[in-house]
């Protein structure tokens, strides 16, 4: 896998994170630990795609 390839999963993967938060955040009751648990990964996400960008 190249390094661009791999830039572009974890970005597809962030976005689809972005999506899951926000459906948990609209939920009538959302569920506190599970959106902490995927802010956790986007951010994991997010540090893997700056270290290797940079």
């Amino acid at each position: 896998m190249s390094v661009q390839s791999h830039i572009e999963a974890l970005t597809a993967k962030h976005a689809t994170l972005e999506y899951e938060l926000h459906s948990e955040q609209c939920r009538p009751s959302p569920d506190l630990s599970r959106i902490s648990s995927i802010k956790r990964r986007k951010l994991e996400i997010k540090d893997e795609i700056n270290r290797i960008t940079h």
